[in-house]
């Protein structure tokens, strides 16, 4: 990409299909940051001050409400992986809560972009900006947790949960406790005196 074409890039303005998405959330501040045009079926892979939206072509602007977020404190990794014509393919794993302080990987979405813009940048840097602090901690016999304090739109305090390496380990109740143990004492360990 030239100079001149990544200049133009910067201040050109998002597809009208993208800002429709945008003004019709329910959040009044949110606000596009980068897009980048997905290769399957056309459409955009949007990043917004409020997380990942996925923005197909041929959406119709009285549904443009209907469009979801990945929230940016539910990303729980975004691969870029570039092509070098200016294309490439994000991985994204979304994580969801299934009970409070635990929470379990979805499966990866794959997007691959023909024109990633400066998507690649944006979303790096939404996602490092929500994980305060992440540890690993062992596991009795086999695997791990991971140990996440995310900030969270609109809660005063960083939210700490628990990511299991493998989610049959959720049901052993050895693994749980020893989990429920590391996820308190990181808890505590943040507490200020």
């Amino acid at each position: 990409m030239s100079v001149l074409d990544r200049v133009r890039r910067r201040f050109a303005r998002p597809p009208e299909l993208v800002r429709a998405v945008v003004q019709a959330s329910a959040d009044p501040d949110e606000r596009v940051l980068a897009w980048g045009a997905l290769v399957r079926d056309g459409g955009w892979l949007v990043a917004t001050s409020r997380g990942l939206r996925v923005v197909p072509a041929g959406l119709s602007l009285p549904d443009a409400g209907e469009v979801g977020v990945l929230p940016w404190h539910q990303v729980g990794s975004a691969r870029w992986t570039a092509t070098g014509d200016g294309g490439g393919r994000f991985e994204v794993t979304p994580l969801t809560e299934v009970e409070p302080g635990v929470q379990a990987r979805l499966p990866v979405e794959r997007h691959a972009l023909s024109d990633a813009g400066g998507l690649p940048p944006v979303v790096r840097r939404r996602v490092d900006e929500t994980v305060v602090a992440s540890r690993r901690a062992p596991l009795p016999g086999r695997g791990g947790v991971v140990l996440v304090a995310r900030r969270v739109p609109g809660q005063p305090v960083r939210e700490w949960t628990v990511v299991f390496d493998d989610d049959a380990d959720r049901s052993d109740p050895a693994a749980r406790e020893v989990a429920r143990q590391k996820l308190a004492e990181a808890v505590a360990a943040d507490q200020p005196d």
